[in-house]
């Protein structure tokens, strides 16, 4: 209460809350504006009854705080209920959160997808194009090409200057319909669309060498389906010499979906585990599929934005000897939010677990050593790759120090560990050593060993 309650001193510096040995008193510049006394709030009862006690305290603060503060209703509800949980959550850990209605319709987008036509629109040469179109979505199953001109949306024109305009008369109710209109090699086309929930693209493959390079910007509700299909239709064509899965700046998404893609190279065994304060925190996640890169060789890419999500898939595939991992250490994002919905349309994102690796190592703050490390330049990189080929793990050392971590981990050791191969952002030479890795079957059967 005392933490959600000087969130208001941010947007009024009059105000100040105080712990006293009668009750709790939300001040004003020369008066008392509310207080409880401390009985009222550490009476017996069930978590509920106590939690809803605090509900309605703080609800008559924050309405005594609103009628005699001209900042606050100045500021408005929201930013001062934004204020409130910001100061709550800066003492509790870096990722529980409040979000903004509007933020958290962008996550829920992310997650779930939008109802929409699946295009993406741009100002490009002085004109407004579609820039990018999903697979699969209405606008790519109309025939609508990336490259062309919008014109119109149901008969209303736009320019150049418009593309927030354009991106809001694109959206709409799922199940409606849009009328659009193009230029294409200087001929008009209109096309009728039936909006839907579109699901952003966040899977896509290219061969290279006879590599196939698959890349996963995140982890929506269908990236695991995506993933099979893309897998499924590369070895259609021909069986690769190897996979190699980018899952650089990758910032992560649903838990779910973490497990089912590493399950895409796994048919049995444990793929993470979970743990927290309650009872139901604490699950181990099990693999059971198919693997569908056939045994073949797999290198996972990593960089220092690679986080959550796309690290369980990282260290899962290591420490099952499934893949080999390159890049640098990644983000250390290892703790799970529930997400709450608020009735002003806002989420509440509030931790409830921390991730933990197959051998135990919590993956928040360490985050996933590589086996093959490029951030320290190439000089460097090809001296990992020449100790592999000759059977000695350049890392081996620190990957067993990691694995050897246990909560609570010392700020020195995560810090020595994440030094001996410092987070960077992904580099050319990342897919180079990759695919030295894939060509070399001596150096990339050290690198999967492990330590």
């Amino acid at each position: 209460m005392l933490w959600s309650l000087r969130g208001l001193t941010v947007l009024d510096t009059r105000f100040n809350a105080e712990l006293r040995e009668d009750g709790i008193l939300l001040l004003g510049e020369d008066r008392v504006l509310a207080s409880v006394p401390l009985a009222l709030l550490t009476r017996p009862g069930t978590a509920a009854e106590r939690g809803t006690a605090v509900a309605m305290t703080l609800e008559g603060f924050y309405d005594a705080a609103w009628r005699a503060s001209p900042q606050l209703r100045q500021a408005g509800a929201e930013r001062m209920l934004a204020s409130g949980f910001e100061e709550l959550f800066n003492h509790l850990d870096p990722y529980s959160r409040y979000m903004t209605a509007e933020d958290a319709r962008a996550a829920r987008e992310r997650r779930v997808g939008q109802s929409g036509l699946g295009l993406r629109v741009a100002v490009q040469g002085g004109a407004l194009v579609i820039d990018a179109l999903t697979r699969d979505g209405p606008a790519a199953l109309a025939g609508i090409r990336a490259g062309d001109r919008l014109l119109a949306v149901d008969g209303r024109p736009l320019g150049p200057r418009e593309p927030g305009l354009a991106a809001r008369l694109l959206e709409g109710p799922e199940g409606s319909e849009v009328r659009l209109t193009v230029l294409r090699a200087g001929r008009r086309r209109s096309f009728t669309l039936i909006r839907e929930v579109v699901v952003p693209e966040t899977v896509t493959a290219e061969r290279s060498n006879d590599i196939l390079f698959v890349r996963l910007s995140g982890f929506s509700a269908v990236t695991d389906r995506r993933l099979t299909q893309v897998l499924r239709d590369a070895f259609a064509e021909g069986v690769p010499r190897g996979v190699v899965l980018d899952l650089r700046g990758n910032r992560g998404g649903l838990l779910s979906q973490a497990v089912s893609v590493a399950d895409a190279f796994l048919t049995d065994g444990e793929v993470m585990r979970t743990e927290g304060r309650h009872p139901d925190a604490n699950r181990r996640y099990l693999a059971g599929g198919q693997d569908l890169a056939e045994r073949l060789p797999v290198v996972v890419l990593v960089d220092g934005r690679t986080a959550s999500s796309a690290e369980i898939v990282a260290a899962a595939l290591a420490e099952r000897g499934r893949a080999a991992v390159v890049g640098s250490a990644t983000m250390g994002k290892g703790l799970i939010q529930l997400v709450a919905p608020l009735p002003n349309g806002a989420e509440l994102l509030v931790t409830w677990s921390r991730i933990l690796a197959i051998s135990g190592w919590p993956i928040q703050g360490l985050g996933v050593l590589p086996a093959l490390c490029t951030s320290l330049g190439p000089e460097v990189m090809a001296q990992g790759l020449a100790a592999l080929r000759q059977g000695e793990a350049p890392m081996g050392r620190m990957l067993a120090r990691q694995r050897a971590a246990r909560v609570p981990v010392l700020a020195s050791e995560i810090a020595a560990l994440r030094n001996a191969c410092p987070p960077a952002e992904g580099r050319d030479d990342d897919r180079v050593a990759a695919r030295a890795l894939i060509e070399t079957p001596a150096a990339y059967a050290r690198a999967v060993r492990g330590p």
